[in-house]
């Protein structure tokens, strides 16, 4: 692996940055109680969930993966982002509101109000094992990959604890107001950082940048032949939405933050705010792992991209910066999952074993769990490096597991008759599928891409939901209350939103937001 050397002024910068950080989440923790500690007593207003959520977010397979994948294949890894917006559009208007208004802790326990425990245990479950050996230990390893370019001679699994532990040291005993507020923290210098990356980045390979899309080359392509490899056009309909639900409005990870939003409104200008933010990763994510195809040809690691732009284009001082902000997504991301992970099991598993537990002794259980999970996910992180790519990884594992739960989603949000019993056959016969297809994918679609299999998976377990309660009692109404979406609650919003100022209207900013997506697939087509 090739090695870099690095400042002793840029070591500082990182080493003060790291320890700011652990102090600044300790100071604004919050543990007295379970709201406080799992959901920072709901009370954070757009600005904070909008950048808490871009910060847990910008995980290590959107900084290492995209870039990496840009570098591969070009700027089409972009569209992940650029479906994620107009995803982002349809969870603020049609979910955000019942997840809310349903006083929920974790979007298992939303299944358990419309359906029935069994689909809150299932779902919780899969997000707990997610989150461990997908999210947690992928951001992990990506941490211990850039530390490996500073100090090749570092032990691998060493560097993965130092991390898990930092992360650790002020999750744990804050809950999520320190995870919020050292991310709000993190986001700046996420930005910031990234702003200076992609400076450098243009000014020695700008014009590698200009010359492709003068050329109308395929790297600078968002809409591909069917036959492309990376992202073929019929993927972004049939496949890349419905993994976008699940990342963005299924996530326990991400949704948290948006649970913590005071009211429905800021959480909903939070989401939106986060869309802006997350389009400007085509800027500082995206186009400078396509330009370091021209300044680090020839590198047999896609991973190692971004490290190699950070290590090599930065000058010393801001290297430090650098390398605080690529460190800052890291621990955002560890910090989130940690957190997420720590909420799912206390309260889907411990709280329903353990009907008579205080608030003090659902938090506690959240720091014991957080301890055993940041464990499991450090001693499985090595094994990530067996897989390839971290965004190939990460997308292939998710396109498995998502379909069925975005179906019963989706479903039970928008028909009323769908029941319990058919949403759970539904995900268990999703699961078994989708297990299936891991083993023998090659047999059944060939070659086919895996976000073409997608709506497969989604199809199969629509209907099989969707038949399948016809076979049991309708839901009660008690099943149905700020559990559906309703369109007379969305016509009165409507009517109630033309009184509100402009710039403060949630719609107006979406509609920017959707047309600013379309323009860019119209340039970059």
């Amino acid at each position: 692996m090739e090695s870099f050397s690095i400042g002793t002024i840029d070591i500082v910068i990182v080493v003060v940055y790291l320890l700011f950080i652990i102090w600044w989440g300790v100071k604004n923790g919050k543990s007295s109680d379970a709201q406080s500690y799992f959901l920072a007593g709901r009370s954070m207003p757009w600005w904070v969930v909008g950048l808490s959520l871009f910060a847990a977010s910008i995980s290590s397979t959107t900084l290492i993966g995209q870039s990496g994948d840009a570098y591969d294949t070009g700027l089409a890894v972009f569209n992940y982002n650029l479906t994620g917006i107009v995803v982002m559009v349809f969870f603020a208007v049609f979910l955000l509101p019942l997840y809310i208004r349903s006083k929920v802790f974790t979007i298992p326990e939303f299944l358990e109000k419309r359906f029935d425990k069994r689909s809150r245990y299932y779902f919780s479950a899969i997000c707990i094992i997610g989150n461990i050996f997908l999210d947690a230990a992928g951001a992990l390893y990506a941490a211990a990959l850039i530390i490996k370019l500073v100090l090749p001679e570092a032990d691998l699994q060493m560097i993965i604890i130092v991390f898990a532990i930092i992360a650790a040291s002020y999750t744990i005993p804050g809950g999520l107001s320190s995870a919020i507020n050292a991310e709000l923290i993190q986001a700046v210098v996420l930005i910031l950082g990234s702003v200076l990356l992609t400076y450098f980045c243009f000014q020695q390979g700008g014009s590698y940048f200009y010359h492709l899309f003068e050329n109308d080359d395929i790297l600078v392509k968002l809409i591909r032949p069917l036959s492309d490899n990376a992202t073929p056009w019929l993927g972004l309909i049939v496949g890349m939405p419905i993994l976008g639900i699940y990342f963005w409005a299924n996530n326990q990870t991400l949704v948290q933050r948006v649970l913590s939003a005071r009211t429905i409104d800021e959480g909903r200008r939070g989401v939106i705010f986060t869309g802006f933010l997350t389009m400007s990763t085509l800027f500082i994510i995206a186009i400078p792992g396509l330009i370091a195809r021209d300044l680090f040809p020839g590198l047999d690691k896609p991973d190692m991209v971004y490290p190699n732009m950070v290590m090599q284009l930065m000058p010393v001082g801001l290297l430090g910066i650098m390398l605080a902000a690529l460190l800052s997504a890291l621990t955002s991301t560890i910090s989130a999952i940690l957190n997420s992970t720590s909420t799912l099991f206390t309260m889907d598993f411990y709280a329903k074993f353990n009907k008579h537990a205080d608030t003090k002794k659902l938090v506690l259980v959240g720091k014991i769990a957080s301890c055993v999970i940041i464990l499991l996910a450090a001693l499985w992180a090595p094994q990530i490096g067996k897989f390839g790519s971290l965004l190939k990884y990460y997308q292939e594992m998710l396109s498995y597991i998502s379909p069925p739960i975005v179906a019963a989603f989706l479903l039970g949000i928008f028909n009323k008759r769908v029941n319990g019993d058919g949403a759970f056959m539904g995900l268990i016969l999703g699961l078994v599928v989708a297990v299936l297809l891991l083993f023998f994918k090659n047999t059944v679609f060939g070659d086919l891409h895996f976000l073409l299999m997608v709506p497969f998976l989604l199809i199969f377990s629509v209907i099989v939901i969707y038949v399948s309660s016809f076979f049991y009692a309708a839901p009660g109404k008690d099943k149905l209350t700020d559990t559906t979406f309703s369109l007379s609650d969305l016509k009165e919003e409507y009517v109630t939103l033309k009184t509100v100022v402009w710039y403060k209207n949630y719609q107006v900013w979406a509609g920017v937001l959707l047309v600013l997506s379309a323009l860019i697939w119209i340039i970059f087509q």
